[in-house]
């Protein structure tokens, strides 16, 4: 976590056993556990530059547009909710090889620093949790 006047940003790290073609594509695949696409209640999504995405889970809806797409190296997009209290955030995610793994590297920054604001540490961490476990021996994500 790292504040600033009134905002945070958060630096989350995995480490995957699966090439970055194949995290990259699991992070964007609605039937993947783990990313935010598949708790989804009510989904609209559409991967791709200037694409947006709209979710609700929870009753809590989420929305934002996608800003980079650099397969299978990097992902970016805003996001905004009621825990930003309706501002934009942004979400960078990259995908590095290391060996033969993936190093999944997600920042969420422009976060309000509020207490709604500071639960996206335990979200994100829920999230990248569940979606490391995907890759597990045997399972495969895809």
């Amino acid at each position: 976590m790292t504040p600033s006047s009134s905002t945070l940003a958060f630096t989350f790290e995995r480490i995957i056993p699966a090439a970055p073609e194949e995290v990259f594509d699991a992070w964007l695949n609605p039937a993947i556990p783990g990313n935010l696409w598949n708790m989804a209640e009510k989904l609209i999504f559409d991967p791709k530059v200037d694409g947006v995405f709209y979710w609700t889970a929870k009753g809590t809806p989420h929305y934002g547009r996608f800003t980079e797409m650099e397969r299978p190296a990097r992902i970016e997009h805003t996001s905004v909710s009621p825990n930003t209290l309706g501002e934009e955030s942004k979400v960078s995610l990259t995908f590095r090889r290391q060996g033969k793994d993936t190093l999944l590297t997600l920042v969420h920054s422009g976060i309000p620093y509020t207490e709604r604001g500071q639960r996206h540490q335990q979200g994100w961490n829920y999230f990248l949790n569940l979606f490391s476990e995907q890759f597990r021996v045997g399972q495969g994500a895809c």
